[in-house]
């Protein structure tokens, strides 16, 4: 019975590691070098996981928002009234930004060509990384943002802007389709 238990715990630890091991893994490094290849174009499954991974770090943007208008609130920074209220009315910007994001998500997960989704997101991802690049500009910030700020940048602009919103936007252009060839009529020939 206990070799049974033991040879049991062994087969789901191997099945577990294969699985982990065999898995694709998507993370920021294998969409930075998917923007540097010629090919710029994802396939379904990839364009999912990177809204998943969006999601992942808006989850840690999330986290680092609440401890950001935790540590203005409870006062553990140093920072005078005015400075404060500066900072806070950034981080309820931040808020309806994150909400935005949220929402788009969302979309686009149901319905992965939504253009108007998809540019919204990006500028909402856009403004996120802009503040969070001056946060991490300030010493009393810094700590709390640490490298949050750059790879936001980085999911943003190279990666969902160059592998998801501009092949999408190229496919709804209107110009880039090539107007419809017509057929000349075959002039009739006189015999003489």
């Amino acid at each position: 019975m206990r070799y049974r238990k033991r040879f049991l715990g062994l087969v789901f630890l191997f099945f577990g590691l294969a699985c982990v091991a065999f898995a694709e893994d998507y993370h920021l490094q294998y969409f930075l070098s998917k923007t540097s290849s010629q090919a710029n174009e994802l396939s379904k499954k990839e364009r999912i996981e990177l809204l998943n991974r969006i999601d992942e770090v808006m989850g840690q943007v999330q986290q680092i928002h609440l401890k950001l208008i935790q540590s203005i609130q409870t006062g553990e920074m140093d920072i005078r009234y005015q400075e404060g209220k500066f900072w806070m009315s950034k981080l309820e910007e931040d808020q309806r930004s994150i909400e935005n994001v949220n929402q788009q998500l969302k979309l686009l997960k149901e319905k992965p060509m939504h253009l108007v989704a998809s540019i919204k997101l990006y500028k909402s991802l856009k403004d996120l990384s802009s503040n969070f690049n001056a946060y991490n500009n300030m010493p009393s910030f810094s700590a709390l943002v640490g490298d949050l700020a750059p790879e936001m940048e980085l999911w943003a602009d190279p990666v969902f802007y160059k592998l998801y919103l501009l092949p999408l936007a190229n496919l709804k252009d209107p110009e880039k389709v090539p107007p419809p060839k017509e057929k000349k009529p075959i002039p009739k020939v006189k015999k003489p």
